[in-house]
């Protein structure tokens, strides 16, 4: 996945190159600031102003960094890798790696002369330091953490080398690497990796081309240019993340010009946007899927036939057309069509919305209606409380599927919650019966971390699903070690998950990504990726 040796690319080729590559991706360095730019040429100075849906965490690992941290976190602290222009990993932290004949450890060179924010050398030891003592420390519950349950641990070999090993192959790693994955200081968190709020929730010391000038909760993170950044200087002088977690006051933000760049979460708004000056509107494909998790510790949700009821009486196209505008494709596995060389489409049509059918199976499975048409088994009405997040388009789903239900006797209650307890309640402690959200991932098809039985109950399993044969798949399609056989191990995986349905797949969405037309320098990514050559990103004078 990577043009470098023995590395391979997840959406596309398996590439075995021994290319010299270099990370330092930025475009030069800046034009002196308030310098008039030739066409088209970056200009240094300017903020950028980015939406978050709430109080972010500031560190990767931290199991309450959710979706509103991601972007921040992405910018300030490094990975080993990170995502290429291409998707592929590309070097950050580590400017090489290679991969020994067994598959069994890879090893990475590190960039030299690397310093955090604080001027302490970055070294070997922080690497080791981030997963041994931290991702791989099953008691700390660190965020990510299931994606590297091959990894044994991680040797120093000298002050810019590490290497991994693993209990089995992993092809993926450097895919994973590049995700959410940045490295943390030793000197400064390791008396308390996770916790210390001084720096989750202050100005943590960091590697990245910004760094965090003030946190000010329920209001925004400042961040200001690093100037001991190993890479080119960055052209913005600010960024700041500002928490608006109304989607409708994103939009009034933006159409006003207080916001520079943000994902288009209420789709309605799409054509209002459009037509307003100023503004730039770009649709991008995503590795993302919107699902429903019933609670596996529930026992009318263990039977396949329940679950597969449900998913027959959601009307999942009408969900698209009338929440996303069109603007994404009904699911049936975690398979994203993103990832071109091992998406199945045969699977696009194997439960239509179909009320009938659904309540065949319910029947089947027990339930019968009862005086006031609600399902019933053993005494007990069919009812249970669906908790929803108050983010994006989770609220008006949530009631076309409760309504969805209601059509075929189930009940199912709605507990709106402001988001971040929403994430403390149902994705920390999985208190939850049933709930609506969506997962985004490396560009690659390995998803163990969402669905091994290692992660239930913990982890990115939020269902709790846990299943032998599914199991088996997820660890053949880590240890596969070429293209043809990737793609047959992850065509049986959308198979079965199709059937078992450890999660009741919705829909892909598409990322309706909304930029001011004088930012220039974006890669034509999501967002999410794009966030990590903040670097190259410029604003034109006006």
């Amino acid at each position: 996945m990577q043009l470098l040796p023995m590395s391979f690319r997840p959406s596309a080729l398996i590439l075995v190159a021994a290319l010299a590559v270099s990370a330092c991706t930025g475009a030069g360095q800046p034009a002196a600031s308030g310098a008039p730019s030739a066409q088209g040429q970056p200009v240094a100075g300017g903020t950028v102003t980015i939406p978050i849906g709430a109080d972010p965490t500031l560190n990767p690992w931290s199991p309450n960094a959710f979706v509103e941290s991601l972007f921040i976190n992405r910018v300030i602290f490094e990975g080993l890798t990170k995502p290429g222009k291409d998707l592929a990993p590309a070097p950050d932290l580590a400017t090489s790696w290679t991969i020994a004949p067994d598959g069994l450890s890879w090893t990475f060179k590190l960039r030299d002369g690397v310093k955090w924010t604080d001027g302490k050398p970055f070294s070997a030891d922080d690497v080791a330091f981030t997963f041994n003592d931290i991702v791989l420390k099953k008691e700390l519950g660190a965020q990510n953490a299931a994606s590297y349950a091959a990894v044994k641990s991680v040797t120093v070999v000298d002050p810019t080398t590490v290497r991994f090993d693993l209990s089995r192959k992993f092809a993926a790693l450097a895919s994973f690497l590049a995700y959410n994955s940045g490295i943390v200081p030793k000197h400064v968190l390791s008396a308390d990796p996770l916790k210390t709020t001084s720096f989750n929730k202050g100005t943590p010391v960091s590697t990245g081309p910004f760094k965090v000038e003030k946190y000010t909760s329920g209001q925004s993170v400042s961040l200001v240019r690093n100037d001991s950044y190993f890479g080119p200087k960055p052209y913005l002088d600010k960024v700041v993340f500002t928490v608006v977690p109304d989607p409708n006051t994103q939009i009034a933000q933006a159409l006003s010009g207080d916001l520079t760049i943000m994902i288009l979460d209420n789709k309605a708004a799409v054509d209002r946007v459009k037509n307003a000056s100023g503004l730039t509107v770009v649709s991008r494909p995503l590795v993302q899927y919107y699902w429903l998790a019933l609670n596996q510790t529930d026992s009318r949700f263990t039977d396949v036939r329940v679950r597969q009821a449900f998913v027959h009486a959601i009307d999942r196209k009408a969900i698209i057309k009338s929440v996303e505008l069109g603007y994404g494709q009904v699911a049936n596995s975690p398979i994203t069509p993103a990832l071109k060389a091992y998406f199945d489409p045969s699977l696009s049509e194997k439960y239509p919305y179909d009320p009938p059918k659904a309540k065949e199976l319910l029947a089947s499975a027990g339930w019968t209606p009862g005086a006031n048409g609600v399902l019933q088994k053993d005494g007990k009405s069919f009812q249970f409380t669906m908790d929803v997040g108050q983010r994006g388009v989770l609220e008006p789903v949530n009631a076309l599927i409760q309504q969805d239900l209601k059509n075929v006797g189930v009940i199912a209650d709605l507990n709106t919650m402001e988001w971040n307890a929403y994430i403390q309640k149902d994705v920390v402690r999985r208190d939850y019966t049933a709930t609506v959200n969506w997962w985004t991932y490396p560009s690659d098809p390995d998803v163990f971390p969402y669905y091994h039985s290692s992660a239930a109950g913990k982890g990115f399993n939020i269902p709790g699903y846990q299943d032998p044969k599914l199991d088996d798949l997820l660890v053949q399609g880590q240890s596969a070690s070429d293209l043809e056989q990737r793609k047959a191990v992850y065509k049986q995986l959308q198979a079965y998950t199709s059937e078992t349905l450890p999660y009741l797949f919705l829909w892909y969405p598409q990322e309706i990504d909304v930029l001011s037309s004088s930012l220039q320098g974006v890669p034509e990514l999501g967002l999410r990726d794009a966030v990590q050559y903040i670097g190259e990103w410029w604003l034109a004078k006006k």
